[in-house]
């Protein structure tokens, strides 16, 4: 069953349930989903489905430190929310070690020797840790071992 077709189902648990909060956070991730479909003109796939949600969890998660910052605990508890219900349909996390491990393999694949084939690293890194790992502390990890 592909990941949009799990959101479905899950909006019609949510409506039987009357789980307005998650109900709520259902339907903004898909039509953030049918919002790329419009847009592309193509049926999203299941690896594109987990970047989206990736990239909503990322802009709540931005907005919760906002609030915090702004002292408005119930917005960033509402954000806090929507991040929980956005995690449960995305891939389990990767642990610091399997990230290491998989960083490891992918630079010998690559064959990457300096910082001039992060590129080629990321690259062929993405696919494989999407929604897994924050790509950003992965970069950071990667320019610690190709210096």
């Amino acid at each position: 069953m592909s990941l949009v077709d799990q959101l479905k189902d899950q909006m019609k648990v949510a409506m039987r349930a009357k789980d307005k909060v998650r109900l709520g956070t259902i339907r903004l991730a898909l039509s953030a989903i049918k919002q790329v479909e419009v847009d592309t003109r193509e049926t999203v796939n299941d690896e594109q489905a987990i970047a989206i949600l990736t990239k909503m969890v990322k802009q709540r998660r931005d907005s919760i430190a906002q609030y915090e910052a702004a002292n408005r605990p119930e917005l960033a508890a509402a954000e806090a929310a929507e991040v929980e219900v956005i995690e449960t349909f995305l891939p389990k996390p990767l642990t610091e070690d399997e990230v290491a491990a998989i960083i490891d393999a992918t630079i010998a694949k690559v064959g990457a020797a300096s910082m001039a084939d992060m590129g080629k690293v990321m690259g062929a890194l993405k696919s494989e840790v999407q929604g897994r790992a924050d790509m950003g502390a992965i970069g950071a990890l990667i320019r610690a071992k190709l210096k």
